[in-house]
C-alpha cells in the first residue's frame, strides 16, 4: 500500500490507503470521511471516548445546566455533554465543522438542545451559561480565561483543556518554577485545579506538546479589587519576580513612570507638587510601611498579596501614586 501526504488537524501526517482503482479517487474518498482541519485555528480532535467521558464527568452536569463548549469541532465532547444537560451553547469558529456537528444530531432529539454560534469565541457576546467545557485551541488559552472570568453572572465551574506548560501556571504555587504573574491573576479570581493529564496520542493527529486538564471555579463573590490595578501592581513586581519588590521598585523606568503619573495627578487635581519630591523614598516608605520591601513575588502566595494590598493601596492613595500603567 502506498502512502499518501494528507493535511489534515493542521499538521502534515503520512497515511495508508488502499490501492484500488485509481489512487487519486481512493485519495478522495478518504479525505470525504472528515474535513479538512484548519492548521491556523489549532484544530486537533480528541478521539479516545474514555478522556471525553471523564472530563464530562469532572464537570458535575445537572440536568437543569446550560454549558457553553468552545471549540467543538465535531462534537465527540459535545454528544456525551447533550447526555446530561439541558442545552449547550457551541461557539465554533470553522463553518465547516459547525456543518459537520448540526448534521450530527440533526433529526436526533439533541438537535433541539444544540445552539451552534459560529464566530469567534473571544470576539462573541456570551449568553448565561452554567458551565463551560472545551477542548481550548492552544493559541487562545490566556485570553479565554480572562473571557471566562469576566464574565458576569458567574458560572458555576469550567473544565478546561490546555497545553501542559500553561495548565502548570495556571496551578503553580509560590517557589515552583512556573510561579508567575499568570497564576496570580487567576488564582486572585478562580479556585484552580487540575484534573488529568492527557497523552498527545489521544488526539488526532498527535499535536506536538502534552495536554492536561484543569477545573476553575470562579470566587463568589469576587474579591472586591480593580483588576486594572492589581494587574499593573503585579506586571511591575513579576518582571523579576525572585529580586525584591524593593529592587523592582526602584528600576529607573519603575520610578519614572510612577513620578510621571504622580505629577498626572497633582496637575489634574490642583495640587501643588512639593520642590522636594522624592519618589524613590516614597516608594520605598511605601514597601517598608507594609513590610514587603524584603519580601519576593516569587515566594507570596494570594493571600499574602491579598493581606497587604489593601494597606499598600490606601498608603500610594495617601501620597497620590498611580501604579496602573
Amino acid at each position: 500500500m502506498p502512502k499518501v501526504k494528507s493535511q489534515k488537524f493542521g499538521y502534515s501526517h503520512e497515511r495508508k490507503v488502499n490501492n484500488v482503482g485509481n489512487g487519486n479517487k481512493s485519495s478522495e474518498a478518504a479525505r470525504s470521511l472528515a474535513p479538512l482541519f484548519n492548521k491556523d485555528l489549532g484544530q486537533h480532535i480528541l478521539k479516545n471516548p474514555l478522556v471525553a467521558q471523564g472530563i464530562v464527568e469532572k464537570a458535575g452536569l445537572k440536568s437543569t445546566d446550560t454549558v457553553l463548549e468552545v471549540g467543538p469541532g465535531t462534537g465527540n465532547l459535545t454528544v456525551r455533554i447533550l447526555e446530561t444537560a439541558k442545552k449547550v451553547i457551541a461557539v465554533e469558529m470553522d463553518p465547516r465543522l459547525s456543518a459537520e456537528l448540526s448534521k450530527r444530531v440533526q433529526g436526533k432529539p439533541e438537535q433541539k438542545r444544540l445552539n451552534i454560534m459560529v464566530g469567534d469565541f473571544l470576539k462573541t457576546d456570551l449568553p448565561y451559561f452554567d458551565v463551560c467545557i472545551s477542548n481550548t485551541p492552544y493559541q487562545i488559552s490566556s485570553p479565554l480565561v480572562f473571557k471566562l472570568l469576566e464574565h458576569r453572572p458567574l458560572f458555576r465551574c469550567a473544565i478546561l483543556m490546555f497545553q501542559r506548560e500553561f495548565a502548570m501556571r495556571l496551578i503553580a504555587k509560590p517557589g515552583d518554577n512556573l510561579y508567575c504573574r499568570l497564576s496570580v491573576n487567576v488564582q486572585l479570581y478562580a479556585k484552580v485545579d487540575h484534573i488529568m493529564k492527557v497523552g498527545r496520542n489521544n488526539f488526532k493527529p498527535p499535536p506536538q506538546v502534552e495536554s492536561s486538564v484543569v477545573r476553575i471555579e470562579p470566587r463568589n463573590p469576587p474579591p472586591p479589587i480593580s483588576f486594572k490595578e492589581w494587574d499593573g501592581l503585579m506586571r511591575i513586581i513579576f518582571v523579576r519576580k525572585n529580586k525584591t519588590l524593593a529592587a523592582s521598585f526602584k528600576t529607573t523606568s519603575v520610578l519614572q513612570i510612577i513620578e510621571n503619573n504622580y505629577k498626572t495627578f497633582c496637575s489634574t487635581n490642583d495640587m501643588m507638587i512639593e520642590d522636594t519630591l522624592n519618589i524613590k523614598a516614597k516608594v520605598i516608605s511605601v514597601l517598608q510601611s507594609v513590610n514587603m520591601a524584603e519580601s519576593r513575588a516569587s515566594k507570596l502566595d494570594i493571600d499574602d498579596f491579598l493581606k497587604q494590598t489593601f494597606t499598600f493601596v490606601n498608603i500610594i492613595i495617601e501620597v497620590r501614586m498611580s501604579l496602573l500603567k
